[in-house]
């Protein structure tokens, strides 16, 4: 498994892996917005019941919670954040099953793509 970067709030709540922190932020820098952060969240949909959602943004919101990973901040709302808590999220690079993953230790079952899960 690829090294882990905690959020910097002194307890483990989501996590993204170095990998995952530089390719979000080599994003950001391309939409040439600082005042751009990632969000992510969960939806209903998808082949096992909710999906994953990940944005850019620059509105926060006041039932966000702000993470920091090395400069790069993510938010999450509190409604999501109790399907999210535990989350990794890495990236793969390549030309085959390259992306983002979600790796959700809450989720009961996932689909095959990775994008969908259930509690």
């Amino acid at each position: 498994m690829a090294e882990q970067t905690q959020a910097n709030t002194g307890e483990q709540v989501i996590i993204l892996t170095p990998d995952a922190v530089a390719e979000v932020k080599r994003l950001i820098a391309e939409e040439n917005d600082p005042g751009l952060f990632l969000r992510l969240g969960v939806g209903s949909g998808g082949c096992s019941g909710m999906s994953y959602s990940m944005a850019f943004d620059n509105n926060p919101q006041e039932f966000d919670r702000e993470f920091d990973f090395d400069g790069l901040k993510v938010r999450v709302d509190l409604k999501a954040l109790m399907y999210l808590a535990g989350t990794t999220l890495d990236y793969k690079g390549g030309l085959m099953g390259g992306g983002f993953q979600f790796s959700n230790p809450k989720a009961k079952r996932s689909c095959g793509c990775g994008s969908s899960f259930s509690c």
